[in-house]
């Protein structure tokens, strides 16, 4: 090693080091070096001593941005071992540089801007070169190949071209005989190279990605050593037997290509442990693969698959089987026998029935079988897991069979559209005489149904905003019925078929909801279960629980009411709001009060409301297929593109994000809405028209494309458990675990069989049971009657009702009426009641301190309320817990606002950095999605305090804003941000303080399985300035870690702005995308 270095390289060494050096925003505070931690993180650890630059034997120069690196450098270096100098600017090969470090075993010049090696002499020279990265540059943008030279690197064992723009190999690549490792994918070669059969000692080759391949050459048998191939998206449509003779093959790529067989000697791949054959074109199942004992991994997604071999159970080894996106009808009894399978993923198949001990495969902890027509299991026992199948199949082995044709068919519309009248008439043998009256006191004037409560306010009903008809036009989905900017109250987390007994919820002015069983075909035994869902705005709180999957839709439109101008409150709203919740929903759009119409008149509203459904749905389609294809755009583009500045689309998303952000996009084109038919003109003095109807119902019902899992079977045993405990004596609130147990033993069931009994009957609706929650887990809520009573109470807007519930005592006296009317009114206005006023709310179905503590820990569960001074141990004697309603409450908290736009309440701007995660809206915005998030949150914050659209709150001692706020305008989504702020070097205390909430709400809209929104990071920048429209950086950077060595972004709405990286990415990536389900 070098005793001293020359003054002069030691000179130009610093000046480079420090032209590389970028500065933070901050005064004074230089960038930290890559081995002191990422930007905005915690503070590192003491550096070590450096060692004087002429003993270095490793140099890592990556994201330093260098555009040239002094021959005195490398000349000072000449000891050098590896050098790094990825993510630079190099636009041409150090070459003077390179010269000196004759002792370089390992160099990096990947994700630089070369575009040529020149004459190929400065690495030529390098002879005891190893290993060699080139990837993402420019390589071939001047030449269409590398100099030969390349090929005089004796020793080089590893070697990588990827991401380049390459339409050829140099002539003696060949010569290379040591190479082990060699990567080429994502260029532009025609065919495939010929030198890489000289390359005998190759284990590991990488093509994929040069789509214009498009064949093997028989010649690639010479390559007896290769382990590894990788052949993705090469347009390859056959293989050579050649490929059948690598002997050593371990790993074999072949997804993303038009494969529609396999060659006959491919069962020749002895050795092969992993093979990739997604998205090909086989229809059927390659009976080569059957010949591989060995094989670990097999990927068969997205094929044309309809059939499995019985024998697939010869691959005992298999540990990973991927199947999902064929057309497979059934599975194999055999499949039972893979006893090491850890993954299987069936999903979006057409599967109906799983084999016989198909609990066997206890070692599978990743199963995925969502999007299949399961009956046997049902999909609400596929869904808990492998052990929960297992428990299903001995259920069924010990007791007999019960088919239970039941299907659950949901009336919806806007208040007064006609949804009772309708019931009654379907499920009544001859109600023509009821009907008359009853249609005589629901008839309403022509005109919009929305205006016919405009003074009804309180009643949550407000008159159609002057813009309605322009948001139908943008779809920006806030019905007209609802006041701008009102929310509903959150819908609580409920299994989606909740309350399927018959029970009344009234609501003042409204009929609430009912549910009741109307057995339509006595001969064929099949059963409706009717949910009337009222329209009254004010229920919204609690609606979602009854949009689920697998349930037949009806959206009932008043016609005598119905005009074109108000198509979206009418129906539009209900069709976006459906469809976010339940994807692929299917709707029969009936019209009541025909009789009311003339017979033009009629036929002109049937065919524009048909017509304008079209047009929406067309719409919708058209958006989500330009989404489409930007990120097929994006994709096409290389990722350093993507990176090289803020104003290309999908700025830094990864290759992996991207193609999760499709996969999403192209699930809701596939999953629109299946409306049935154009509108059914229904008039209950039609008999013929109600016979229609019904007819129809039933036809659609028995469809087996459209209900397939219509007639779905349970074990005996738990179907006589359902029945006990719906008897008319069990008329408590709840069972507890035990007696729960004796029900179970009634059935036939034993305790270690009645947890999967009970957890189907809670994921079915039939009741509820929480088994993992701490608390609820030792109790079964099976009376939902009277639960929905206590949710009424709770979903009542009206003063006068909750005044009489609580004034019912005959001895209240004046001062303790005067205090209830208090209580009341702040209930009403910011939502908080002390927990002995709830108990006298909810005292005819109560008795207990111990039955109300444990009601309101069911609708904390649910997320209607939260404790507001929740005790961390026993509650201290007097002390009187406080709980928050968050749909209730209407005052504004004003500190909040100017602390998110950066200001204190002086009006003095904060000297800190913002950061704001801020998720759009653009279709609709989930009923009272921002109330049940603000009560799923509370356990993360303290100090919070809660406005109608904010919550101002702390994280520790790091403070933290949530706001929603509604569309102001036809253009204009909704909004929900989650804001922190904190200087720039403690900046990673406000991600710590944000990323819970993030995470939170990630996995409260994956109950939207259909819903369309984005995130995105705002600029801190723009923030700061005031700026109204602040640029955003895409949410996906959510997701991924900090790019290595970039220091600042570039705000595209200011050229001069510099964004800090760590006010963009968190310092440890959230686990999953936030913007993918």
């Amino acid at each position: 090693m070098a005793l001293t270095e020359p003054p002069k390289a030691a000179r130009l060494w610093r000046d480079a080091a420090l032209r590389a050096r970028k500065l933070r925003d901050g005064p004074g505070e230089p960038e930290p070096e890559p081995d002191e931690g990422p930007p905005g993180g915690p503070p590192p650890p003491p550096a070590a001593r450096r060692p004087p630059l002429g003993e270095l034997e490793e140099l890592n120069l990556s994201g330093r941005g260098l555009e040239e690196l002094p021959e005195e450098v490398g000349a000072a270096l000449s000891g050098l071992r590896v050098l790094s100098l990825r993510r630079n600017r190099l636009c041409r090969l150090p070459a003077a540089a390179l010269r000196h470090l004759g002792r370089l075993a390992e160099l990096d010049l990947s994700h630089n801007r070369l575009r040529g090696l020149g004459d190929g002499r400065a690495l030529a020279g390098l002879r005891g070169l190893r290993k060699l990265s080139l990837s993402h540059n420019e390589l071939g943008a001047e030449s269409p190949g590398l100099p030969p030279r390349l090929a005089e690197l004796p020793c080089l064992e590893e070697l990588d071209l990827s991401f380049n723009r390459l339409r050829r190999l140099p002539e003696g690549l060949g010569c290379l005989r040591h190479l082990r490792a060699l990567d080429v994918d994502h260029n532009l070669l025609p065919c495939f190279p010929a030198p890489l059969l000289e390359l005998a000692a190759l284990e590991e080759l990488d093509c994929s990605g040069n789509r214009r391949l498009g064949a093997l050459p028989e010649g690639i048998s010479a390559l007896r050593r290769l382990k590894i191939l990788w052949l993705s998206g090469t347009g390859l449509s056959a293989l050579p037997e050649g490929l059948c003779q690598l002997g050593a093959l371990e790993s074999l790529m072949l997804d993303g290509n038009q494969l529609r067989t396999l060659p006959a000697g491919f069962s020749g791949l002895q050795r092969l442990k992993m093979l990739n054959l997604s998205s090909n074109l086989l229809g059927e199942f390659p009976a080569a693969i059957l010949a591989l004992p060995g094989l670990e991994e097999l990927y068969l997604s997205r094929n044309q698959l309809a059939v499995l071999p019985p024998r697939l159970c010869q691959l005992r080894q298999l540990r990973t089987l991927w199947l999902d996106n064929n057309r497979i009808r059934y599975l194999p009894d055999s499949i039972v026998l893979l006893h090491s399978l850890e993954e299987l993923v069936l999903q979006g198949n057409q599967i109906a029935i799983l084999p016989e001990g198909f609990g066997q495969l206890s070692r599978v902890t990743l199963w995925k079988i969502k999007d299949n027509p399961l009956i046997q299991p049902p999909y609400e026992v596929c869904m808990k897991g492998i052990p929960y199948i297992a428990a299903y199949q001995q259920e069924l082995a010990q007791s007999q069979p019960a088919l239970k044709p039941r299907l659950k068919l949901v009336l919806m519309g806007l208040k007064d559209a006609g949804k009772t009248l309708l019931r009654r008439c379907l499920m009544e043998e001859d109600g023509q005489e009821d009907a008359g009256s009853l249609e005589a006191g629901n008839a309403q004037p022509r005109g919009c149904p929305g205006q016919q409560q405009d003074s009804g306010r309180a009643a949550g009903c407000c008159p159609i905003p002057e813009d309605a008809s322009e948001r139908q036009k943008k779809c920006s989905h806030v019905p007209s019925h609802q006041g701008k900017g009102e929310r509903p109250c959150p819908a609580p987390s409920l299994p989606p078929d909740a309350f399927q007994v018959s029970s009344r919820l009234r609501l003042s002015g409204s009929k609430g909801i009912e549910v009741t069983d109307w057995t339509a075909d006595v001969e064929r035994g099949l059963t409706f279960i009717v949910y009337e869902l009222a329209g009254d705005p004010t229920y919204y709180v609690v609606q979602s629980f009854f949009l689920s999957p697998g349930a037949l839709y009806v959206l009932v439109v008043n016609l005598s009411a119905y005009v074109p101008q108000h198509f979206y409150p009418s129906v539009g709203y209900f069709l976006h709001w459906l469809g976010s919740k339940v994807p692929h929903a299917v709707v029969c759009m009936v019209g009541t009060h025909a009789d009311l119409c003339a017979e033009r008149e009629l036929e002109e509203k049937c065919l524009d409301i048909h017509h304008q459904i079209a047009q929406q749905e067309k719409r919708d389609a058209e958006d989500l297929q330009s989404l489409v294809q930007q990120v097929d755009e994006a994709l096409g583009q290389d990722f350093d593109l993507r990176c090289s500045s803020p104003h290309t689309a999908f700025y830094g998303v990864s290759d992996k994000n991207l193609r999760r952000k499709k996969a999403q996009f192209q699930y809701l084109l596939n999953h629109r809405p299946q409306i049935l038919s154009p509108v059914l003109p229904f008039s209950c003095w039609d008999h013929c028209q109600v016979r229609r109807l019904r007819d129809k119902l039933l036809s659609v019902a028995e469809h087996r494309d459209i209900f397939p899992n219509l007639h779905r079977v349970l074990p005996k045993s738990w179907q006589v458990l359902e029945e006990l405990h719906f008897q008319p004596q069990a008329q408590q609130l709840w069972l507890s675990w035990w007696d729960s147990a004796r029900l179970g033993l009634q059935a036939g069931l034993t305790e270690d069989r009645l947890q999967s009994a009970l957890s189907y009957l809670h994921e079915s609706g039939k009741l509820l049971y929480f088994e993992e929650h701490l608390t609820l887990r030792e109790y079964v809520f099976h009376n939902l009657p009277q639960l929905i009573d206590i949710l009424n109470v709770f979903c009542q807007r009206d003063a006068t009702v909750l005044l009489q519930k609580l004034l019912s005592d005959t001895h209240v006296d004046e001062l303790r009426a005067t205090q209830l009317h208090h209580y009341v009114e702040g209930f009403l206005l910011h939502g908080l009641l002390p927990a002995h006023v709830i108990h006298l709310l909810l005292k005819p179905h109560i008795q207990s301190r111990e039955d109300l503590q444990l009601i309101l820990e069911l609708l904390e569960k649910m997320g209607l309320c939260y404790c507001v001074n929740k005790p961390k141990s026993k509650p201290l004697n007097g002390a009187a817990a406080w709980y928050k309603f968050p749909c209730y409450v209407k005052n504004e908290v004003p500190h909040a606002e100017a602390w998110i736009n950066g200001a204190n309440l002086s009006g003095q701007s904060f000297v800190v950095e913002q950061l704001q995660v801020e998720y759009s809206f653009p279709f609709i915005f989930p009923p009272g999605l921002f109330a049940r998030y603000s009560v799923q949150i509370n356990s993360h914050v303290v100090q919070r305090s809660d406005g109608k659209y904010q919550i101002y709150a702390y994280r520790g001692k790091v403070p933290v804003v949530v706001s929603y706020r509604p569309a102001r305008g036809a253009l204009q989504p909704d909004t929900l941000s989650i804001a922190s702020h904190a200087s720039l070097p403690n900046i990673w205390t406000a991600w710590q303080a944000i990323t819970p909430l993030v995470e939170e709400l990630n996995v409260l809209l994956q109950e939207w399985p259909g819903l369309y929104y984005t995130v995105h990071v705002l600029c801190s920048k723009c923030l700061k300035r005031g700026s109204p429209n602040p640029h955003s950086f895409p949410g996906e950077l959510l997701s991924q870690p900090r790019p290595e060595g970039l220091t600042e972004i570039i705000c595209p709405k200011n050229g001069s702005e510099r964004v800090n990286v760590a006010l963009v990415y968190p310092p440890t990536p959230t686990v999953i995308s936030p913007c993918s389900k």
